[in-house]
């Protein structure tokens, strides 16, 4: 289910909830694709924000449980593209690791934080007893 929320001002902020699958990368990054789009941003900005939301997804995808996750792709002002994966692990946090020359994976991580301003997570639901979490990072816009 998609859904776009409507402001007085600014830029539309999207929102879709897919299956926690590997399949739903590739929607991840066309939603970026098409929000950046929308917006006017640059092919590098574009590029960059599909790359990030593919590789917050595949950690989703990888490390947490539950059936979905819910995409976020919101530029919540002139200069910055928001990208968010909410799922259901509260207690499966990212770490950003540094992979050896031989290793196959460990690699998603260095690129968010290579491509993005800055980048991190948040637990949701009640502090004592998180429901989820928001994995997240901000991109520059060049409009």
């Amino acid at each position: 289910m998609a859904s776009a929320r409507p402001r007085a001002k600014g830029y539309p902020g999207y929102s879709e909830t897919h299956p926690r699958t590997e399949e739903t990368a590739s929607v991840a990054r066309s939603l970026a694709r098409t929000a950046c789009a929308t917006w006017g941003l640059s092919d590098e900005v574009t590029e960059a924000a599909a790359l990030v939301m593919a590789e917050l997804f595949s950690n989703a995808a990888r490390h947490a449980w539950g059936p979905s996750v819910r995409l976020i792709v919101d530029r919540p002002a002139d200069d910055c593209v928001y990208l968010a994966i909410v799922d259901r692990a509260p207690h499966r946090t990212p770490e950003l690791g540094k992979p050896g020359d031989s290793d196959v994976s460990g690699r998603g991580l260095v690129l968010v934080d290579a491509l993005s301003d800055r980048w991190g997570y948040d637990r949701l639901g009640p502090h004592l007893r998180p429901w989820g979490k928001r994995c997240w990072a901000e991109l520059r816009a060049n409009p």
